[in-house]
């Protein structure tokens, strides 16, 4: 445990622990000494995701609790008591939500009510958002800062816009402490195939070609510690209050520049073939997000520290580590 930090001996929530944000998250917290609970989707086998990455000592330092965040009762239970509340816990897969949009409303918007209604009642002090650069669709200008226009793109970003417009309503209507954290594209171990680093990866080292959607669109790419970082400085800065911050390099590339990339760096060269399914909406495609991150480097001190290529070496070895959780042959929702 770190005696010097801030967090240290604080209650501390952290929602939607056992993905991939959340568990570094978590196990960050837990290495700061604060008192982590962790809360987990409920689910027969008893697994606690990504959490089963964490180091023993850390996991078995915090309180993991399986439950619900669409659950008001469950929510108010878990947040009792808390100085913190990390709220992670989200539908975020945008293919998803053109399939099954109530579904990332209820989860996205019920869920981040039930957190703020938890935060109103008393039982929390302050709460951080998670929010994404999905909120800002096509930028309308680069790079983009928190004061760009919302446009809702998909359901799943429309889903965020709304949880992000009842952070802000809480905080004006009801004085609850509340900081949104706007990450663009994380990335980094544990990433599920659902995100396209880890598919191009895993189709890089174990497929004969690279099946991907459109390559033009630009993604400012953040490394998984460096998106922890922004939370843990979010937590504790007193002039961070119902601020929103951006949380990003201020570099983007091409999909079609990743998959480059990461073919480099593994050593083949295989073809990019086109498939059809992986393709959103014409007019949902969000072409470019590339993030001013000036607000937290200025009010939380932060800025990213992890090299493109070092994050994309981590990341592969984790992939090439766990074939198991990788399907190359599939589109994963």
């Amino acid at each position: 445990m770190n005696a010097q930090s801030p967090l240290k001996d604080r209650r501390v929530l952290v929602t939607g622990a056992g993905g991939f944000i959340g568990s570094h998250l978590a196990a960050s917290l837990a290495a700061a000494g604060a008192q982590v609970t962790a809360l987990v989707r409920y689910n027969a086998q008893s697994s606690s995701g990504n959490l089963s990455f964490v180091d023993d000592a850390a996991r078995r330092s915090m309180t993991i609790m399986p439950g619900n965040i669409e659950d008001s009762d469950c929510v108010r239970a878990a947040a009792e008591g808390m100085d913190v509340v990390f709220h992670l816990a989200a539908l975020i897969s945008i293919p998803y939500s053109y399939v099954a949009p109530r579904s990332i409303v209820n989860a996205n918007v019920g869920g981040t009510l039930n957190v703020l209604e938890a935060a109103r009642r008393g039982c929390v002090g302050r709460v951080i958002l998670t929010s994404t650069s999905e909120v800002y669709g096509t930028a309308l200008r680069e790079p983009i800062d928190e004061g760009h226009p919302l446009q809702a793109q998909s359901p799943y970003a429309a889903s965020k816009i709304a949880a992000d417009a009842l952070g802000e309503s809480y905080r004006r209507a009801f004085d609850v402490d509340v900081v949104t954290v706007r990450p663009f594209n994380t990335y980094g171990p544990r990433q599920s195939a659902r995100a396209f680093i880890p598919t191009i990866i895993a189709q890089a080292l174990w497929r004969e070609t690279i099946a991907l959607g459109a390559l033009d669109p630009r993604r400012d790419m953040v490394f998984v510690e460096d998106t922890v970082a922004a939370f843990l400085a979010a937590a504790v800065a007193p002039e961070a209050r119902g601020a929103t911050f951006n949380v990003g390099t201020g570099t983007a590339l091409s999909i079609g520049d990743y998959a480059a990339r990461i073919q480099r760096l593994i050593g083949v060269d295989k073809p990019i073939v086109s498939d059809p399914q992986r393709l959103r909406p014409a007019a949902s495609e969000v072409l470019s997000l590339c993030c001013n991150a000036g607000r937290a480097a200025s009010v939380l001190g932060w800025s990213p520290r992890t090299d493109l290529d070092e994050g994309l070496e981590r990341t592969i070895a984790f992939v090439a580590a766990h074939r198991g959780l990788y399907a190359p042959e599939t589109f994963v929702l």
